[in-house]
């Protein structure tokens, strides 16, 4: 199986509208949402059948026996994180405790024990195709390791898959490293502003410490002639390969809002996301024969 990962440097670039449009022109059989902070790709893939529902489990965070605490206050007064308060008893923050196990080794009456705590929600959808996706709670952390297990749920389901294409985070965060890793293929979407060319620039540097291919394309492209120019004359000098624009579309918004990508409509931007489907999929293929 090949896997075509697609990043944007922010979210509202237009990350999740290329996603769902190549999934539906590719028929692609095995898709995922790595965006664990804000998923939507669900929104858009019409799916006939509710997902199997798992729990995630973060690091384990600290408790505290009431009954076994002597309230000497050394948990407190050693955690760095301070997640551990005493108001009316000692309790520790789920939200600001990072798990390091200080306070078990100071405690003197053995009364904290490490403890497993949910953080997030896989959902697995099999209806024909595979689609994995996941939710982390507002607060957590840990959302590299979550998108680490929505890509091994896509692979362990769709073996017998041709493409994976996987809608991941915005940033060069955590959840970004994670989401590249072990994918053939990455599409940046830029946008046609300054700071969607910085964010373009960021990402290409956070892939070069990947073996997968990267190429780029801009969205809204004719929203800034000059900055889409700019991009691309970047991505010459950089010998990073250009797979094409797409124009700005005023119904992408209502296609959206109704569950449709904009493969589903015919128009200048479903022609573009053709031409950059045909690019990207040469340049995934290179080297195969």
């Amino acid at each position: 199986m090949k896997k075509i990962l697609i990043l944007s440097g922010k979210g509202g670039t237009g990350k999740t509208t290329l996603s769902s449009a190549l999934i539906r022109l590719l028929d692609a059989k095995a898709y995922a949402d790595c965006d664990v902070d804000a998923p939507n790709l669900h929104l858009v893939m019409e799916e006939e059948n509710e997902p199997l529902k798992s729990d995630f489990l973060g690091l384990p965070a600290a408790y505290i026996d009431p009954a076994k605490c002597i309230s000497c206050d050394l948990c407190r007064q050693n955690c760095r994180f301070d997640a551990i308060t005493n108001i009316n008893g000692y309790i520790v923050n789920d939200h600001a405790c990072e798990g390091c196990k200080v306070c078990t080794l100071v405690c003197p009456s053995d009364a904290i024990e490490m403890v497993p705590r949910v953080i997030g929600h896989l959902s697995l959808y099999k209806n024909g195709h595979v689609f994995s996706t996941a939710e982390l709670k507002m607060g957590s952390g840990n959302s590299g390791l979550l998108v680490t297990e929505v890509k091994k749920h896509l692979y362990v389901n769709s073996k017998n898959a041709d493409i994976a294409i996987i809608d991941g985070s915005p940033g060069i965060g955590c959840p970004v490293i994670a989401s590249i890793s072990g994918v053939d293929l990455v599409i940046l979407v830029s946008e046609p502003t300054i700071s969607g060319f910085s964010d373009m620039e960021r990402i290409i540097k956070t892939s070069e410490g990947f073996p997968a291919k990267v190429a780029v394309c801009v969205n809204k492209f004719d929203l800034h002639l000059e900055n889409t120019e700019k991009i691309i004359s970047y991505c010459s000098e950089n010998g990073i390969p250009f797979v094409g624009t797409i124009p700005f579309d005023k119904d992408a918004s209502s296609l959206i809002n109704q569950g449709k990508t904009l493969a589903d409509k015919d128009g200048p931007a479903r022609d573009s996301i053709i031409k950059i489907m045909e690019r990207s999929m040469k340049i995934l293929n290179e080297g195969d024969n």
